[in-house]
This record gives C-alpha cells, structure tokens and sequence, in this order.
C-alpha cells in the first residue's frame, strides 16, 4: 500500500472513496496530457490538474459562499466559493469550456442539491482562468489550473453536510470584510484560491454582473504559491497543547520518581516515553481557562489522570495481550507480566498521592477530587470487564456497547472535564454541562478509535491494524454487522479467530464496508460529536472556548 492510500485511513470513508476519482493533468496552456487519481494529484507534490471553481450571485446581489466540511481531507473548515472541483476523465467532461461546464452541473448536483433540470437553464460565463499551488499540510497540496464560472440566479438549495459545513449569503460589504478578515470573520479562514478570484475576477465590477461578464480575461492568470494567511484550524488547540505539555510531563515524571525500585520505576514510566500529546493530562487545564479560574492544581490533577490512565493502559494490553502500544512494546512486552501488574498498581497509588500532596488543592476540593477519580475507576474496570464478556456472548446490543464505553473510555474524559471545573469553581450548572461534554467527547473519541481500528494501519495506529477483528470485539462497527442479517462470509470467517493474512483482513473490511457498518459507526460518532459541540454553545465565548471546539473537532481524526 503506497504513502498515499496508507493517509485515507484517517479520512472520512466517502471523501476517500473520491479520492479514486480520475482527474485530468493538463500542461502549463491547460492541454491534457493524462489522467491520475484525485489522490495523487493532491498527494505529496501532486501534479498539475484542470479544475473549476462557481461563483453563484442572487438577484439581490449577494454571493454564495460555503464552509468546506471538516470531513474534506484537504482544506478542510475552509471558507470558499459557491462549488470548487474537477472535471474528471468521462466523456462529457474531457472536451474545454463544455466538460468543464458539465462537471460543475455534476458538482452543484452532488454538494448543493441544484438539479441537472435546474443548470441545464443556466448560463455559465466563463470569466477566465489561472493557475496556483497552495499547500495544506506535509502531505497534501493543490495544483490547479482553475476555471472561474459564473452564474447569476435564485436557488433552493439542499446541502450535502459531507462536503459542507455550512452556506452564507453575501453581499459586498460583507464579501470585502471576509476578504480583509474584519468584523465576524476575523479568525475565520478563507480559501487562497477563492481569495485570488476575488481579486483579479470580481472585485472591480462586484455586484454589478453584466461588468464582471464583460471584463473576462484573455490567457491563464499565474498566481504561484498561494499561502494561508494564518494557521490552518486547529493551531489554536496544538498551540495549547504544546504550552502545558511540558508542564504537565515534568509532573507527571516527578511523581513517578517517588517510585525508588529501580525495574518497576522503568515499567511505570515505559510508556511515557512514546510520546503522545498528554490530552486528558492537559484537558483539566483547558477547561480551568475556559471557564476562566485555571491554576496549578489543574497540572496536578491533570498529572493524576493521565497516569491513572496509563495503569489502565497497562493492564488493558496484558488482558487483551497486544503487543504494541503508542509505537512501543507494551509494557508486559518490554519487562513481564507481573512487572507491568505491579507497575499498574503502584501508578494508581501515585496518583491519588500526588492529589493530597498539592498545595493548590484545597481540602474541600480533594474529597470531591478523590470520590470523582475512584468512581472513574471504578466504571472504568466495569467498563472493562463488561467488554472482556462481551466476547463471550452472542449476542451484545447496540445500548448495552454504548454503555460499556461510557465507562471504560468516556469516564476518563467525563470526569478530566468534571473536575476541571470544580478546581474553577464553578458553578454547579457549568460542571455539569461540562461533564456532559466530556462525556460526548468521549462517546465520540471511541467509536472514532473502533472506526479507526478498521480503517487505519499499524504505524499510524501504534497498535496492531485491525486487531478489534481478530480479537473478535463487540465494537458497534461489529454488532450492527451482525445484525444485519447479511451472508459476510469474509468478516465471519476471521472474527474472534486469532492471526490471519492480511488479504483476509482486507476481505472482511470490505464486508464491513459493503453492510454500511463502518459507516453508521462513524455517524453514531458524529452524532455525540454534535452534542458536544451543544455543551459548548452553552459557555461565555471566548479563544479559550474555542480551543475546547477545536479539541471537539480535532478528536475525529485521533489526538491522543
């Protein structure tokens, strides 16, 4: 499997099913020379591809502008056109200003809910062309020769929230406040390409259309590499993340420390060398600022969390006997089996220890601290056995897999958020409203984690690709299969049936795919995924808050 189809396992599956979409290379005068993948024409340096971009204004004037979804795997949360694209590789779609036309009424068609009976009426005036390369990330890039189309008309629209986010209507003053980033755009951010539409096509003549019609341009327009103007979503979050990390791992290390046997000391810290973000460490602290009283003791109790989590980890993988964890041997692994128990017990222990040690932590709020962390324990084991039994039985329903998780993972984030804010001291009503996010949070981070078990790879997941299978777990993914009713022979011939070939694996996903399994998992994450976003809603705003979405958002694909 090449670098490129190894990164679609972190990507929503019908974004990535385009990505096998064939679209047209063309030279530096937009003549086709071939055809490639939408994946590799995006992937790595990519290569240069015919695009097109619409630009739609209503009779009032106003444009329409959309919020890629933040399922799109590049640009993903970015503010554009209308509807942006490619002609592909089929017959109505090869041949100039025409393909290019027909691949937009495809396009509208499957974003906006525009009908081919409703396009097919349109007048689509070409305003020009040019091209650009801007770079998302290390590994994805745009490099288009890109077709400005625009219409004038009145729609209905019916959104597909795969591919959007969300639509405005603008006029100009507004349009000139998102190009400049003023007002309620501010922190927004905007397309490059979009932002060179504007500018070279638009802006002069906008909102009178017959001048914008009039003033097409002659050639294709270079407008090399195009940047960003700010981070891409999500800086915010890793920003955060990266000021109190170094913080919360020099306690975290320093409390270990008091563990003075010298092989035991090295199993209970053996994890934390494999690096790792240290969110549920970090989380405390983040929901102290957005709430807005954060102070040490929300390193410590961050401290207290991530290394009860770790015993978890620990005793997790003996229990399940996976070998890998975070990239390295599993802590049974690298030292023994009784070690890493031994190593488990003594991490739990240092954590309630570190919490009546802090002088941050007043004595009222470490007799809630210690009665909301045992009680996370205490769910979490029950979680966990409920999951061991799980595979032992026949049948599992949907509810009662819901329920495990909400203890064996969801407690975890529920009471890192619960307690985040007791430590604020807030009031009773916001630390509720925040363990419900957490609790959402965490819903949503493990049926993210099963979907990524499927669909992800050893490297990328620190932990044997699709061992949820071979284990034979009741994952929802799992469940909703079985009760599908359907004949997968694939999927059942290899479930709960130890070591296979990796062409056998690949043949039961395939099975998943086909039942629709994998993707009501991923719909049941998006679900919980909305009602965090809801708790959120519920808070002041401010940048604080907003690292909180960015956390909500950023989990989809896996921080951990």
């Amino acid at each position: 499997m090449s670098d490129a189809s190894k990164q679609l396992g972190k990507h929503d599956p019908q974004q990535s099913e385009m990505m096998e979409e064939m679209c047209l290379l063309v030279d530096k005068e937009d003549n086709v020379i071939g055809t490639k993948s939408k994946l590799k024409c995006h992937f790595g340096d990519g290569d240069r591809h015919r695009a097109f971009s619409v630009i739609i204004m209503n009779n009032n004037g106003e444009m329409l502008v959309q919020q890629r979804s933040k399922e799109k795997i590049t640009f993903p949360g970015v503010w554009a056109n209308a509807c942006c694209s490619h002609p592909l590789n089929i017959d109505d779609e090869k041949n100039g200003l025409e393909g290019i036309i027909n691949a937009a009424r495809r396009k509208l068609d499957q974003e906006l809910g525009i009908s081919f009976s409703e396009t097919e009426n349109w007048v689509f005036n070409s305003l020009g062309s040019f091209e650009y390369q801007c770079r998302w990330d290390s590994n994805w890039i745009e490099r288009e020769v890109d077709h400005v189309l625009f219409v004038k008309s009145d729609v209905n629209l019916n959104i597909n929230k795969n591919e959007i986010e969300e639509i405005r209507w603008l006029d100009n003053q507004e349009l000139l406040k998102m190009m400049k980033k003023d007002g309620n755009w501010t922190g927004e951010y905007v397309a490059p390409w979009f932002m060179m539409i504007w500018k070279y096509f638009l802006e002069e003549n906008y909102p009178n259309s017959e001048k914008i019609i009039n003033s097409k341009k002659g050639g294709i327009l270079d407008c090399g590499q195009l940047y960003l103007d700010k981070e891409k979503p999500g800086s915010g979050l890793m920003d955060a993340l990266e000021e109190h990390k170094s913080k919360v791992e020099e306690e975290i290390m320093f409390s270990l420390s008091k563990m003075e046997q010298k092989r035991l000391h090295g199993a209970m810290t053996h994890l934390f060398s494999g690096g790792g973000k240290r969110l549920r460490a970090i989380l405390p602290r983040l929901v102290g600022e957005a709430i807005g009283n954060a102070n040490d003791g929300h390193y410590t109790l961050g401290a207290c969390i991530e290394i009860i989590h770790n015993f978890t980890l620990v005793h997790d993988d003996i229990i399940d006997q996976d070998p890998i964890r975070r990239g390295l041997d599993a802590v049974h692994v690298a030292y023994d089996d009784a070690t890493a128990i031994n190593a488990g017990d003594a991490m739990l222990a240092v954590g309630f220890e570190i919490l009546a040690e802090s002088s941050e932590i007043s004595g009222d709020n470490l007799r809630y601290l210690v009665r909301a962390i045992g009680e996370m324990v205490r769910r979490v084991a029950e979680g966990q056995q409920e999951d061991i039994e799980f595979e032992n039985r026949d049948v599992v329903s949907e509810q009662e897999y819901i329920a495990m998780i909400a203890g064996k993972t969801s407690a975890m984030f529920e009471t890192c958020a619960r307690t985040g804010a007791i430590l604020s001291g807030a009031s009773p009503e916001i630390v509720s409203n925040m363990a419900k996010w957490g609790l959402n949070l965490g819903l949503c981070f493990q049926l993210m984690d099963d979907f990524i078990d499927i669909t992800g790879d050893t490297k990328t997941l620190g932990k044997p690709a699709g061992s949820d299978i071979i284990q034979g777990k009741r994952t929802l993914i799992a469940i909703h299969a079985m009760d599908s009713k359907m004949n997968l022979i694939n999927f059942q011939r290899i479930f709960g049936n130890g070591p296979c070939e990796d062409y056998e694996l690949q043949a039961a996903i395939k099975d998943l795919e086909e039942s629709g399994s994998i993707e009501y998992a991923r719909k049941k994450a998006m679900y919980h995924h909305s009602i965090a976003h809801q708790c959120l809603n519920n808070l002041e705003n401010n940048p604080q808050v907003d690292v909180l979405r960015e956390l909500t958002d950023f989990q989809l694909i896996r921080i951990n």
